[in-house]
């Protein structure tokens, strides 16, 4: 658990422009009042080709908003937390 309501998987360090050190976690989701949030820690904008397929949402800056998980490919989702995952391996030692 990462606070009282996301659930994150596996962890990673970086430093943010002022010079501190954080761990975060490498993908996440969190059941809210609204809808589901999946975090994608890199963003969306390297999975075009990955969000033009899979279903109904919006995003935030990391964050991809669900308001119920029929309206979405569950195999494209789970393509993109994949590669989501593996990308984040490439920048960060995790």
């Amino acid at each position: 658990m990462w606070g009282p309501s996301i659930v994150g998987f596996g962890s990673y360090r970086y430093t943010n422009t002022q010079g501190k050190d954080f761990e975060w976690f490498l993908t996440g989701f969190s059941p809210r009042k609204a809808n589901l949030v999946c975090y994608i820690m890199p963003g969306y904008g390297q999975f075009d080709d990955v969000m033009e397929r899979i279903g109904k949402h919006k995003t935030g800056k990391a964050c991809l908003y669900i308001n119920k998980l029929a309206d979405i490919e569950m195999a494209v989702l789970e393509e993109l937390v994949t590669k989501s995952v593996e990308l984040m391996r490439e920048r960060y030692d995790v």
